[in-house]
Formats: C-alpha cells, structure tokens, sequence
C-alpha cells in the first residue's frame, strides 16, 4: 500500500504526441501528486521530454524508468508494444499496472497472456485521439479532453487496479467506454482505421492524376486538405495496425469498395435519385453525429 502523500509513479514507453500529451496532462492536473518517468530513444527526445515538462525524468535504460513504477503507459507502435512489455517484465514490482494506447487490442492480450506474472496487471485502453504531427513536440496538454477513451475491461485485472488506474486516467478529461476486445477491433476499424487507409488513398489518387497533376495540385483547397488531413499521420503506426486488425479493416474496406461500386453503377447509368439519396443520406446523419457531439460537449474534429 502506497504511504499517504507519495506521488502516483507513472512511467511512459514512448513519450511522442500520446505519452507526451498524458504526460503534459497529468503533471499540469497532479502537480506533484504524480512523479512521471520517459523512457526515450535519444537524447535529444529525453531532453526535450524533461524542457517541456511532459516527464519529470527522461532516460534510455528500462530499468531506471519502471523499477519504481505503479503505472506503466505505452504507447509506440502496436507491434513494438510487446516486446517492450518483454523487456520491461524483470524490472518491474508486484502490483503494477501495465496499461496502452495501442489502437488495436486483440492482437495485444493474445500475446501478452501467455507471458505476464499473476502479479502484473494488464488493462488495455485506447485514447481515440491524435493529430497528423508526431513527436513529443506536437504534444498538447488538452489532447485527451472530451475525446472517447476506450477501457477494455476483460483482460483479467482486478477491481483495485482498475480504481487506480482511473484515479489517474479521469484527469485527462477524457470520454471513457467500456467494450470488449473484438468489438473495441472493429469499431476502430470503422471510425479510424479505415478512413486512414482512405485518406492515403485519396492522396494516391492525386499522385496518379499524371499529366494533370501540376493542375490538380493548384486547385487544392479545403475539400482535400480536410478529408485527407490525417494522411499526414505517422507511416510506421499505421503499417503496424494494418497488420494486426486486418481481418476487420479488409472487410470493411471490401464494404466501402462495394459502396463505391454502387455510386460509379448509379453515375454511369445517369441515375440522379440514387446519387442524391446517397449524399443526402450522409449528409443527414453526419449532422445527426455532430448534434450529438455538441449536446454531450465533444469535440467534433
């Protein structure tokens, strides 16, 4: 039991724009109710990690940075996330909370079952934000505030863990929901992932307007650069949850290739009802969406 007035030991895998942001978050809400540890990959990265106060202690050794941790956040990578948790397991004390913001959660505790100690607890999350930049730099206090963040509570950790893990989560601000695995997967894939793989698409597209692309390239205005903003995203995050929720990002994109055929069947056979149903359609209840985004105060974008 921790000593009444010890801060809460906190320790980030991966202080980018998520483990930045928390960090950031939690220091300006915890003061010094929370101690924050980084584990870095330069040394350029822990000394701006510790400058902009998103980690009070920044190094590259794994032991120094979770030897005294309650919680452990991580958040590189999906297939990076373990075998970091390999690497951290020897180091870490009875009790702690292991916890992630990997964007994809079956692929995770099927691997980390078999290799966890009964006393190291894992409970997956998934903070459902972000922004196009990377990097400790473009973290942002706020980044979590009003957004959803999944709990994924069916990975085996008791009540007490879970009390203390949000004790300190709910200082983000953060929406929080409950949902199994395999349909936090899916949901996922249809609000995040495969509107990535769409927007990098869209942006395929102009690089093969061939010769039409100078001229393309000048009419860009805000209808591109809106819907393909979050093509700018980080190559090597997305390459990882491409491969570990493939089976449900390929069926919906199989499902989004069939209502394109759809609409390319409507414009060939001149059917304007079928056009303008689809648009009003989307239209309806994308507004529908953003009325209710405003009556439970979230932000839309």
């Amino acid at each position: 039991m921790k000593p009444a007035g010890e801060p809460v030991r906190l320790a980030i895998i991966g202080v980018g724009l998520i483990g930045g942001s928390l960090g950031l978050c939690l220091k300006k809400a915890m003061g010094e109710g929370i101690y924050i540890t980084g584990l870095c990959r330069t040394q350029a990265s822990m000394v701006k990690a510790v400058e902009l106060g998103a980690v009070d202690f920044a190094d590259g050794d794994i032991e120094k940075v979770v030897s005294e941790a309650d919680i452990v956040f991580l958040s590189p990578p999906v297939l990076q996330i373990v075998p970091m948790v390999k690497k951290l397991l020897p180091y870490l004390k009875p009790g702690t909370i292991i916890t992630d913001a990997g964007s994809t959660k079956q692929y995770i505790w099927q691997q980390l079952q078999g290799i966890l100690p009964e006393n190291i607890y894992y409970i997956a999350g998934h903070p459902m934000t972000g922004r196009e930049k990377s990097g400790v730099t473009a973290a942002k206090a706020d980044l979590f505030r009003g957004k959803a963040y999944v709990i994924v509570e069916d990975t085996g950790a008791p009540e007490e863990a879970h009390e203390k893990l949000m004790a300190v989560l709910r200082h983000t601000g953060a929406n929080f929901t409950t949902l199994d695995i395999r349909k936090h997967d899916r949901c996922a894939s249809v609000i995040s992932h495969v509107p990535h793989v769409t927007a990098a698409a869209l942006v395929t597209l102009l690089n093969r307007s061939g010769d039409d692309l100078e001229s393309c390239i000048k009419l860009i205005g805000g209808g591109f650069t809106d819907t393909t903003r979050i093509a700018s995203s980080n190559a090597d995050m997305w390459a990882d949850i491409c491969m570990t929720n493939g089976e449900a990002i390929n069926r919906h994109l199989k499902e989004l290739q069939s209502i394109l055929g759809e609409v390319i069947t409507a414009i060939d056979s001149h059917d304007r009802t079928a056009i303008h149903d689809y648009f009003a359609a989307s239209k309806a209840r994308r507004d529908s969406l953003l009325e209710q985004a405003v009556e439970k105060r979230i932000d839309p974008n």
